[in-house]
């Protein structure tokens, strides 16, 4: 800069020149100049910003790294939701959802409708939503449930591929994309902390993941993420008639759009798309778990509508789950939260799916007996939906094998507390009859703390074994005397986490009636039978008081059941719990109107299917809310089946038993 030169000019020169050639680097892969002649650009403007401090704006490529960490991941509740997609996989499923929307369009009055389609790798990373106002970067967030994400601009700002400033932009603009790792960057990324003598990662997409949700934005900004844009979301001052061209307008306006993606005409086309993609998946510089295939459309898309979260106008094609083989070394049993133990698998390591298993699944003993696995066979090895390791079966040489481990036997003793195992008449499960069994603590604890129940934010199941083997918990109770002074005192926290976990714990005293029922551990009581428990005794004292004929009247409740719950909450162990949570403040009563009150009053529902608007959780949350009763199976019992796309096999007993099928429109006729 000259002597005459305006710092104010100069400042936003070197902005514009920053931007224009990141662009052409990570967006459009044609940089015009070197990485010495971007450093000194670069450089240039960070020491005119320090001497001027006043010439610093927010979208300055010198912002991205250098932000405060946060204290913690706040909440941000998306303009609109973040649906999720149904998915086919094979030829014939993708044309079922063609042939279904064609009918859906038809029963709106558009015959003959002709859809072009628009295929997208299905990349493997993290759903990200990216707010613009006015051009300028605001806000970046999670997924998270689709409703609610979290806030985790500070990490997404470190990522080149994302604009700052969007020049040409409407007044509000919200872009939707996917957070990701390449293979050659997650290696290259490898190969440095293996030098540095440091832990290696186990796979791109935890990696990636794991990194955006950090709260420190240094971290993130010395690992290389990647952004490619997939969408438009909410939007105000731009008006688009598809998603192929909002996906030309994104990359017109400096986002990075997959160059994979196409446009057919036709659904044949649209599976030779996707089947060549599978073929293909190996070689590609991302991992992708499938293809998204969407009509591009949006007046069609406006049409074809959602059935529940998922939209009718796109499906995932999802791939195969990948299988590999490996050799069974040993068989290991686990305590479960009512002492039941589970068998599973340890592997000489794998790599499947994109990443190394060397524990998997055995489900249960009449399983493992049925699929004749033993020690040191050669087995067959799933990754069920790219998530969950089971070991499918053994090699087929290795039957033939004479010299084969004999079949294996559940343990005579528990393998965590040493107590005599039994084996309950006509259950798949050995038992652990020990109460008290640290495993069975475990277990429950890990229960009790988890989403769904109450869902305390920061306490996952490593910390829960920690708090157990320290001493500094010996059940939930105990969760509310914790103190910040005793986390403190173990590795891996200091003051920030210690006070956000007390914060969740704290937290967790607002949960409802129902979600302290089903996280307090009893046998055969899950969510739903806790939440009509809740509804039809109102208050855990009733509940207490109340006799096996008397829990019977509870909806989905038969006569053994009411037994198995009555006597376990005769349990010494678990009214000392429950009387220690209700000094704790939990809450043992539940709100709303009890039954017999509201348009519902006294009638059962069973739910079924896909609604077009309502999840199941917010079709139960209506019909309870106005002093019904929902229960998981079809009986002479039941009122109502309130039955979406695809009901299955209940709808088929409602018919048979006469009982009433509404969908979501005569439903909500219904409440009014």
């Amino acid at each position: 800069m000259t002597s005459t030169e305006d710092p104010a000019a100069r400042a936003g020169e070197l902005r514009r020149l920053l931007d224009y050639h990141a662009r052409r680097y990570y967006v459009e892969d044609d940089p015009e100049i070197g990485d010495d002649e971007y450093d000194a650009l670069y450089n240039e403007l960070r020491d005119l910003e320090a001497a001027h401090p006043e010439l610093t704006t927010p979208d300055s490529p010198t912002q991205r790294v250098g932000g405060q960490p946060v204290e913690r991941l706040e909440k941000v509740r998306h303009l609109q939701p973040m649906l999720s997609l149904a998915n086919v996989r094979s030829a014939e499923e993708l044309r079922a959802w063609v042939a279904r929307m064609r009918a859906h369009l038809a029963r709106e009055g558009i015959a003959d409708a002709q859809f072009r389609f628009v295929c997208e790798p299905k990349i493997d990373g993290l759903a990200i939503s990216l707010l613009y106002r006015n051009g300028v970067f605001e806000r970046g967030a999670t997924r998270g449930d689709g409703e609610v994400g979290e806030d985790v601009t500070h990490n997404l700002r470190t990522i080149a591929q994302i604009p700052l400033v969007v020049d040409g932009a409407p007044p509000l603009l919200e872009v939707r994309g996917e957070v990701y790792m390449s293979l050659p960057d997650f290696a290259a990324l490898n190969e440095r902390l293996a030098a540095e003598g440091r832990s290696t990662f186990m796979n791109p997409r935890n990696t990636a993941a794991g990194t955006i949700r950090q709260l420190d934005p240094a971290l993130a900004a010395g690992r290389p993420l990647s952004m490619l844009a997939y969408a438009i979301g909410t939007v105000e001052g731009l008006e688009l008639t598809g998603q192929w061209e909002a996906l030309a307008w994104l990359r017109e306006h400096g986002f990075h759009v997959n160059s994979e993606i196409v446009a057919l005409e036709d659904e044949e086309a649209v599976v030779a798309q996707c089947l060549e993609w599978e073929q293909r998946r190996g070689g590609l510089e991302f991992e992708i778990d499938g293809v998204v295939v969407k009509v591009s459309d949006f007046e069609l898309q406006r049409r074809l509508g959602a059935a529940g979260r998922d939209p009718r106008w796109a499906v995932a094609w999802k791939f195969p789950p990948t299988t590999a083989k490996t050799r069974l070394l040993a068989i290991h049993w686990n305590v479960g939260k009512f002492g039941d133990l589970h068998p599973f698998a340890e592997l000489e390591p794998v790599h499947v799916g994109g990443v190394t298993v060397k524990l998997a699944t055995l489900h249960n003993e009449e399983d493992l007996a049925r699929k004749d696995l033993r020690p040191g066979d050669e087995v067959i090895v799933l990754r069920a939906g790219d998530v969950i390791p089971q070991v499918v079966s053994p090699a087929p040489h290795a039957v033939e094998n004479p010299d084969r481990e004999p079949p294996p036997r559940p343990p005579e003793r528990c393998p965590v507390c040493d107590t005599p195992t039994v084996k309950p008449a006509g259950s798949v499960f050995t038992n652990c009859p020990n109460t008290a069994c640290a495993g069975r603590q475990w277990q429950l604890l890990r229960h009790f703390v988890s989403r769904g129940a109450m869902d305390i934010d920061g306490l996952g199941e490593t910390l829960v074994g920690t708090l157990l083997n320290q001493g500094l918990v010996r059940n939930a109770a105990d969760l509310y005397a914790l103190g910040e002074d005793q986390l403190l005192e173990l590795e891996g926290f200091g003051e920030i986490s210690a006070r956000n976990l007390i914060a969740a714990i704290d937290a967790s005293r607002e949960r409802p009636f129902h979600r302290v029922l089903f996280a307090i551990g009893i046998e055969e009581v899950g969510g739903v039978t806790a939440r009509n428990l809740a509804s039809q005794f109102r208050s855990l004292d009733r509940l207490l008081a109340a006799t096996p004929a008397e829990i019977e009247q509870t909806p989905g409740v038969g006569p053994k059941m009411a037994e198995a719950i009555a006597a376990q909450l005769a349990d010494p162990v678990l009214l000392e719990l429950i009387e220690r949570i209700r000094a704790a403040g939990l809450r043992l009563e539940e709100d709303g109107p009890p039954p017999g009150d509201g348009p519902l009053a006294e009638l059962t529902f069973v739910l079924t299917g896909t609604l077009p608007t309502l999840t199941r959780e917010q079709a139960s949350e209506r019909i309870l809310t106005a002093g019904g009763r929902v229960t998981s199976t079809v009986s002479k019992k039941t009122d109502y089946l309130l039955a979406g796309d695809s009901p299955g096999s209940k709808l088929a007993k409602a018919e048979r038993l006469g009982v009433a099928v509404l969908d979501e429109a005569a439903f909500l006729a219904l409440l009014e």
